[in-house]
């Protein structure tokens, strides 16, 4: 019999129904719980995600499962009823996620990374962080993030108002938006004395004048119902505007809102890269004395693992409870821009090994090679990454302040 040999800090089953899983954590470790929760309703979430991806429909029973598995507050802090999650257990939880369905782990990481960084506001005492926390442990509430549709320049505009602000705007790309139940997004003020502004604000999607319009058609991605959501004269209350920052620059906030999403993002999609090479040595194992499968299993497994070493690169110099910092901010972009360019690598070698059969709609492999390309629009692109970390290094100004 032929065997397989496991990726690096991997384990791996010739199994079909399986894919790689995380390695082995120290049981007392909130990852490991959290992995193996992730893990144990892995079969539901895989039962349905080819379903939703045909009918572009959302991951309604992955969620379900999700909720039942008290993921959802894997980042509130323990005193609050979570489970006190770090960054780097999100990254490893949205990972494993991805290996069963690479939609639920995507548009879940939109809720897990504003859950967070409130967190992160919660440790410095910020308005309005804990009454938030306790609401997701307590009562299930779900957050829904435009913050990669919005960046350094959001879509929609805010005007002062007696007691807050009425907004008006749309937002793209707002994953699980008929699911969720508060938005985190921005929107841009014109201030007399500061000219152009933007307001971080938190919107329930119940309010007046918030409508969810169907939107998404994707090419892949297809269960996260990242819908349009629009805006028509809604207010917002003073007390729900949670910070006024500079206008198309990374500042520090932005920094540290970067620096904690954009690895859990990359996460769910290194996810998504393991679950075709899982797929591909289990279907190349019939012709495993092949040199060319040989080696095209070799440069996956190669590709991974270097794009892993980089996510966890990033990780160690973030760290557990970030402060602002360029050298942060960059390491989390280049990150994901590894994670982005080896995940399509993988995709596209993986249908290469299977052949015909993965080629078919339903396929593992089909599936994954839609749904990686969406890794290259997160802000900043790999193109932008590249620039940005140019324009750094020659002390030229650029995004970052």
């Amino acid at each position: 019999m032929t065997t397989t040999t496991p990726l690096p800090g991997r384990t791996h089953s010739t199994d079909p129904s399986t894919t790689a899983s995380p390695a082995a954590l120290p049981a007392a470790s909130p990852a490991a719980s959290l992995v193996e929760r992730a893990t144990a309703i892995g079969p539901r979430l895989a039962e349905h995600a080819a379903r939703h991806d045909t009918d572009g429909t959302f991951v309604t029973e992955a969620y379900e499962a999700l909720h039942d598995a008290g993921l959802f507050k894997a980042a509130v802090p323990v005193e609050l009823g979570g489970d006190g999650a770090t960054i780097t257990d999100l990254a490893a939880l949205q990972r494993e996620l991805a290996h069963s369905c690479g939609a639920t782990a995507l548009a879940s990481s939109m809720h897990q990374h504003v859950v967070a960084f409130t967190a992160w506001r919660y440790r410095r005492g910020l308005p309005g962080a804990e009454a938030t926390l306790r609401k997701v442990a307590e009562d299930g509430l779900l957050l829904v993030s435009t913050g990669g549709g919005d960046f350094t320049h959001p879509r929609g505009e805010a005007v002062r108002v007696e007691g807050g602000y009425r907004v008006r705007g749309r937002k793209r790309f707002a994953s699980q938006s008929r699911y969720g139940s508060v938005m985190s997004t921005m929107l841009t003020v014109e201030d007399p004395e500061q000219g152009r502004r933007v307001l971080n604000m938190a919107i329930p999607l119940s309010a007046e004048g918030v409508t969810v319009i169907d939107t998404w058609d994707a090419l892949g991605m297809r269960g996260t119902a990242s819908h349009d959501i629009a805006l028509e004269d809604v207010f917002v209350p003073d007390d729900k505007v949670l910070a006024n920052r500079p206008y198309g620059v990374v500042d520090p906030p932005l920094q540290v809102i970067a620096s904690i999403a954009f690895p859990i993002i990359s996460g769910a999609y290194v996810g998504v890269a393991e679950a075709a090479y899982a797929q591909a040595v289990t279907i190349a194992a019939a012709r495993a004395e092949d040199p060319l499968v040989q080696r095209t299993i070799g440069l996956m497994r190669h590709k991974l693992q270097v794009a892993q070493w980089a996510l966890d690169g990033a990780l160690a110099l973030i760290g557990d409870d970030p402060a602002p910092s360029h050298d942060r901010f960059l390491a989390a972009m280049a990150a994901k821009a590894e994670v982005a360019r080896a995940g399509i690598e993988v995709c596209d070698l993986a249908m290469d090994v299977a052949g015909g059969q993965a080629y078919f709609k339903g396929s593992v492999i089909e599936r994954a090679y839609r749904d990686i390309r969406a890794s290259t629009f997160h802000p900043l692109t790999p193109e932008a990454t590249h620039l940005e970390a140019g324009r750094h290094a020659l002390g030229v100004p650029g995004l970052l302040q």
